[in-house]
Formats: C-alpha cells, structure tokens, sequence
C-alpha cells in the first residue's frame, strides 16, 4: 500500500482525498517508482469533473495524474535501459501519478541539467505537443493556430513548430503577448481570433473552438487535447498512440536538456493540497504549472 490522493467520484475538486492505495509490482516491460514530484494538468480536471467518461471511465478509486519524476524502485522483466536508484521521468497513460509510488510503461532518464521539477512537468505536455504535431502534418512554411500557447503543452508545441519553420499564431491574454513573442509565434488575443490558417492545436480546452474550426476551414486539421465539446463539433480528441511515445519523450526531454525548449513557470503545493490547485486552475486564478511533491 502507498498513500496517494483518490477520487471518491466524479465532480468538485473536494471528491479528491489522501487514502492508501495499491500498487502492484511492475510487469514485463514496466517499472515502478518512487514519485519525487507529479504535475496537474487540464485533462486531471476535465477527467475528475467527468467531463471525459467516454475516454478516462475514472471514479471512485481513480488516481490521477499522467506524469511525474522520480527514482526507480524496481523494474519488470524485460527491462534493460533503467535499474533500481536510476532518476527518470514518466509519463503514465493510465493514470497514477498523485501517489508516492507509481507504475509505469513510459519513461526517459532524467539528465543532470534538468531539474526534479521540470522532469516532472514535462513527460505529458512534451509527449503531447510532439504527437499532435506530428498528427497534424504541419510543415515549414504552413501556419498553425495555437489555442493556449502560453500553457504547458501550448508553449511547447509553440517552440517545436517554430524551430520546424511553422508560422505560429498564439492565442493568448494579450498580457501574454511579449511571452509568446519571445517563443517565435504571432501572438492573438483568444477572445478574437481570426485570419486563414492550416491547422489548429487546441491546448486550452476552454477557447472558442467553433471559430477555430471556421479560420481552418473545417476539422479535418484541428485537434484538441480536452475539449468535450470536440467530439460534437468532429473535432479529434487526441489520444496517446503507445508506439511513439519514447521517441517522442525522448526528444522533448533532450531539447530541455540542451536548452532549447523553455517549460511554464512551476508552482510546487504539497500533495494534500491539490483539491485546492485544482479549484485556482478551474478559477483562471493560476497561471503556473502545478506540480504536486510527494
């Protein structure tokens, strides 16, 4: 058994709870590790609101989190490139990151130059900005509208399609501006969005995404990573495709090593207070990349 904050149901940030819960031993090709630190992401509070049934079933019981940094504390058959006391960060489809240890099917080593934190917030925004990317087919020369630019995965899918030779138009808060500027993209006020573009990364969940749908003419590029509304509007609602999932930590977790990629501003809470980091996210009143330490 190992303490972790549980969903007692779907609803308010109140139905998460410190509890003890179990967590097997790895199988083959996993491994299990000692959390350090763990972030909160959109997709934690649509899943706990039950705005996601049809994908993440959750409830009660369910652990959240789909990341986290720390060591390794044992490894399953067929594991070869990580052993026992080995630093890494991992990205957890399945969920079970709010919980001092946590099973895994992905990770990549966490280099020396990263630090426990930034390790932890980037394994999902990382894995996400470099798959719908590559989902969307955005070549150099092309214009991608980015919903939530100056968000986690926004800000990294930004820095990625820039250094592709992608034109980036940012929705943001116009107090955001200077900071997506600074990543190479054009920023937009989100509440007036507007011009042609090719395709659209929908890293907000909560923009106007009829009239991003409109600028791209269509759906068939535009993606969005929690937006319930997207499935209605036959928009995608992107999910995690295992085979390219190392490769893809891998490169995110190298440009953060070698400095070209430049993660969200962090604010680190204890565990127990995370029902309280999810209520200031869903309020607008937090404007930094939760992370929980354990």
């Amino acid at each position: 058994m190992t303490r972790a904050l549980v969903m007692d149901d779907f609803g308010p940030p109140d139905v998460l709870r410190l509890a003890e819960t179990d967590v097997p031993a790895p199988g083959d090709g996993q491994i299990r590790v000692t959390v350090r630190y763990t972030g909160v992401g959109p997709t934690d509070l649509a899943i706990r609101a039950g705005h996601l049934k049809g994908v993440f079933p959750g409830g009660p019981g369910t652990v959240l989190g789909f990341e986290a940094a720390g060591v390794v504390e044992s490894v399953g058959d067929g594991v070869s490139d990580v052993a026992v006391g080995d630093e890494v960060a991992v990205f957890l489809p399945r969920l079970g990151g709010y919980a001092a240890l946590a099973l895994a099917d992905f990770w990549v080593p966490k280099p020396a130059s990263v630090s426990w934190a930034d390790a932890a917030a980037l394994p999902a925004s990382g894995e996400a900005a470099v798959r719908v990317l590559g989902q969307l087919a955005v070549s150099a020369g092309e214009t991608l509208l980015v919903l939530g630019a100056a968000g986690s995965v926004g800000r990294v899918a930004t820095q990625l399609a820039v250094a592709r030779g992608v034109r980036v138009v940012a929705a943001v808060r116009p107090s955001d501006f200077d900071l997506v500027r600074g990543l190479g993209a054009t920023p937009i006020d989100y509440h007036e969005l507007s011009g042609r573009v090719d395709a659209v990364l929908d890293a907000s969940g909560r923009s106007d995404l009829p009239r991003a749908i409109a600028l791209a003419g269509g759906t068939s590029r535009v993606i969005t990573l929690s937006d319930p509304r997207g499935p209605g509007l036959g928009v995608k609602l992107s999910d995690v495709v295992p085979e390219g999932v190392v490769s893809a930590l891998h490169e995110a977790m190298s440009g953060l090593a070698s400095g070209r990629l430049a993660l969200q501003t962090q604010v680190v809470v204890p565990l127990a207070e995370a029902a309280d980091v999810h209520r200031r996210l869903e309020s607008g009143s937090l404007q930094a990349k939760a992370l929980l330490e354990l």
